[in-house]
């Protein structure tokens, strides 16, 4: 499952959550130490494994 990471706009706390696509786009996240819904998705690198070599 892909692990997105929020940072909420209010007190700047950085959140690390393991959703499926489904439940990305389905939940609304509250930030942990606040309660604010006001988390912005932050884009990081991406590793990816493959069964062949390349």
């Amino acid at each position: 499952m892909p692990i997105y990471e929020f940072e909420c706009r209010k007190c700047g706390e950085m959140v690390m959550v393991t959703l499926s696509i489904s439940e990305y786009e389905k939940k609304r996240r509250k930030c942990p130490k606040c309660g604010s819904v006001k988390l912005e998705r932050i884009i990081t690198s991406v590793e990816v494994k493959t069964s062949r070599k390349s």
